[in-house]
């Protein structure tokens, strides 16, 4: 541990003026006040007059808490009120046995808070602790509003991360500074993609698709980006923004006469926004537009994120060194103190890039920390660049549960302490938040634990908080879920779980239904589904919590997304050796556990079409327009766009999810439409009638039945029928 974090915990655990004694007569003098005090209240009102939370300075550049005092009067001290919040946190997690997360939480707690005995130290052990995938708007709700962005910056900073991405907003950004070069209201919205495509136009890989925007919903996003900013900036937290590197609209150089563009070609099916030179003085121009515009909307902050030539761009005859030196001039002419994020994925950054740049002021943001088989030396990728461990452990916001936690355990704390190392920070980068709670909490306890994280005993203490108190049971399936789907390793090339073959377009020969995922399972399924039983067999009294009931969908989910694959195989024999009484009974059998399967995800919020679309709707103002975002949403999880990015583009089902109305909806017709026609192959003994699945799922993404919009069912009554027949 470095001497002045050694030095600022020894302090913060034995100064008496810092309240160490954490006496009732202090706490309640103090009161609840600030941030970390309202979020309290939000969090747990009935427990927020027993709290007071107090800023202490930082020392050494590192984020610290303090939790003391006794029963009914805490004192939770911090460098910022999220680092107090991640310090009271901690206390509820190892002290209070409760919890919160992006799934469920456990608030059984008593009347009056108990105390602590030896004050709660921690000090985080990297200064950056950045989350939120650039994906992220997209894939875990493009029209979520306030009340769930008010909920999840609290849970984020419960977690201990203060380094947060926000794109909402950025839209208005991109409309305001561009209307300084030429270009009407009306060109720009009708440039602006649907809120859940505009990640991907903010990379420079598309543009348009799921517009236009309409003005009022142009101006509620920019309300809720300044809400969302607004809180971050409240709660010590750093909002990061996009920056400025490049990409113009269509006709930039006929309106601007002499600027200089270069094309980029195809992303995916679609045509690339053209790239602005940044050599040249336009894009300086351009540059001061819109950080100007960006400043007036939500003010400055200190970090900007920027991919150069993301997947696939090109640079044409442009030094990618000299473009890099120019966007960065025209980020500090901006913003001089500014950190400048980019992600580590694939080629990038590519090594002109870092070389060309101040490394002291950016911050690579690695996305393969735990994916590939062999990662290599990162600071000679990116030669002593600052970066931040990362995983992305679901692309498109898969519903497998899983991480490569033995990785984390291992790289992180080895990779930090090693003599020279750059590792300066964690960043969590799922494609879409708000899924596999545990690895959300581990992932962010990383860069507050001291040494490696003990796996085993961290998954041993997680269900006992998580669902309120220590049970063998909960125990037991929690140490079967640490050995298979928590159990994983980058050594096989992946760092998410495999997809269900019940969300694939059919092919008897199927192994994935995303074009880039695992093609088998990375655990047993068999000892997978030993955890089911033993979580049904935890204590009635622990089976109160939202914790408690996410935690049971998403086993039994998993457990019957994993018959799919054990099924499969059984079907293509009995289709290829002609069997067809056989293969019809396992075709019925298929059928019935994708109906199990509707029945399991129907009685989680969180896993409801219903909902999805409904939020889409709620943001327009006129029946076209309501038309337009549903269609915007939903067409995200399907086709993904227009059949030739559907297609040859591969990205159809790329945000493949088992949701309760894509189950029980567009999953079950393709198979059933796939088993007629083989069935009729099989009784005319010719080989079966090809099937447009392009046609078949634009049809029904754009005319579907409605679905509901709240849970069904009891999960603990369908788990133990999935049980009872696993």
């Amino acid at each position: 541990m470095p001497i002045a974090r050694r030095t600022l915990l020894c302090a913060l655990a034995g100064t008496a003026a810092l309240g160490a004694a954490g006496t009732p007569a202090v706490a309640r003098a103090a009161g609840p006040s600030g941030a970390a005090a309202a979020a309290l209240a939000r969090l747990l009102p009935r427990h927020r007059s027993q709290v007071t939370f107090r800023t202490v300075p930082r020392e050494g550049g590192a984020d610290v808490f303090r939790v003391s005092g006794t029963t009914g009067a805490l004192l939770v001290e911090g460098t910022t009120p999220a680092a107090q919040l991640t310090g009271f946190h901690w206390y509820l997690r190892h002290t209070a046995h409760a919890h919160f997360s992006w799934n469920g939480a456990q608030t059984a707690l008593p009347d009056r808070l108990p105390g602590v005995r030896t004050p709660l130290v921690k000090a985080a052990n990297v200064a950056h602790r950045f989350v939120l995938n650039d994906t992220n708007d997209s894939y875990a709700g493009p029209y979520r509003g306030w009340d769930y962005w008010e909920h999840e910056i609290d849970v984020l900073a419960l977690h201990g991360f203060n380094e947060v991405l926000v794109y909402t907003g950025a839209d208005a950004v991109y409309h305001r500074a561009f209307r300084e070069f030429g270009y009407s209201d009306a060109e720009l919205r009708e440039w602006l993609p649907g809120p859940a495509h505009q990640p991907w136009w903010l990379m420079q890989n598309m543009a348009s698709f799921g517009g236009p925007v309409s003005p009022s919903l142009l101006a509620r996003r920019t309300a809720l980006a300044r809400r969302i900013v607004r809180r971050l900036r409240e709660l010590g937290m750093t909002p990061v923004f996009p920056g400025y590197f490049g990409t113009v609209p269509p006709g930039f150089v006929r309106r601007n006469p002499g600027a200089r563009v270069v094309p980029q070609g195809d992303w995916g099916g679609f045509r690339r926004p053209d790239w602005l030179d940044p050599r040249t003085p336009h894009f300086g121009r351009v540059a001061r537009a819109f950080y100007r515009a960006q400043q007036e909307l939500y003010g400055a902050t200190s970090m900007y994120k920027m991919d150069l030539l993301h997947e696939g761009g090109t640079p044409g005859d442009v030094p990618v060194g000299e473009a890099a030196r120019a966007v960065e001039k025209a980020l500090r002419a901006a913003h001089p103190r500014a950190i400048w994020a980019i992600l580590g994925w694939q080629t990038n950054p590519r090594r002109e890039i870092v070389d060309a740049v101040d490394k002291s002021r950016m911050l690579v943001l690695d996305g393969l920390s735990d994916h590939y088989a062999t990662v290599t030396d990162r600071e000679a990728d990116w030669g002593g660049t600052p970066y931040a461990f990362g995983s992305i452990w679901n692309f498109g916001g898969h519903t497998a549960m899983g991480a490569n936690t033995p990785d984390w355990a291992d790289l992180y704390d080895r990779w930090r302490t090693k003599d020279g190392s750059a590792l300066s920070g964690i960043a969590l980068m799922p494609e879409a938040a708000d899924n596999n709670p545990a690895a959300f909490a581990l992932f962010g306890d990383l860069a507050w634990t001291d040494g490696p994280v003990d796996l085993p005993s961290w998954f041993a203490e997680w269900p006992r908080y998580r669902y309120g108190g220590a049970d063998a049971h909960a125990a037991r399936a929690w140490d079967v879920l640490r050995r298979t789907a928590y159990g994983t390793r980058r050594a096989d090339g992946w760092s998410e779980g495999a997809d269900s073959l019940f969300a694939a377009r059919p092919d008897l020969a199927v192994s994935h239904a995303a074009a880039w995922s695992p093609r088998q399972l990375r655990y047993d399924a068999d000892a997978f589904a030993r955890a089911l039983p033993e979580l049904l067999a935890v204590a009635p009294s622990l089976r109160r919590s939202s914790a408690y009931r996410y935690d049971l969908m998403d086993v039994a989910r998993q457990c019957v997304a994993d018959r799919g694959r054990l099924l499969l195989p059984r079907l293509k024999a009995a289709y290829d050796t002609g069997n067809r009484a056989r293969f019809r009974g396992l075709t019925r059998e298929w059928l019935d556990w994708m109906s199990l399967l509707e029945q399991v995800v129907a009685t989680d919020a969180g896993h409801l079409l219903g909902r999805w679309t409904a939020e889409a709707r709620a943001w327009g103002s006129t029946p076209a327009e309501r038309d337009r975002l549903e269609y915007d949403a939903v067409s995200l999880l399907t086709t993904w766009g227009p059949r030739a990015s559907a297609d040859s583009g591969k990205l159809h089902d790329y945000a493949n999810r088992e949701w309760s109305g894509l189950v029980g909806g567009l999953y079950r017709l393709r198979w059933k439409t796939y088993f007629t026609a083989l069935d009729t192959a099989l009784t005319s003994r010719r080989a079966p009638k090809p099937i447009d699945w392009s046609a078949l799922e634009d049809r029904w993404t754009r005319n579907r039945p409605a679905y509901p919009t709240a849970p069904a069912g009891d999960i603990v009554r369908v788990a133990r029928t999935v049980a009872a027949r696993l």
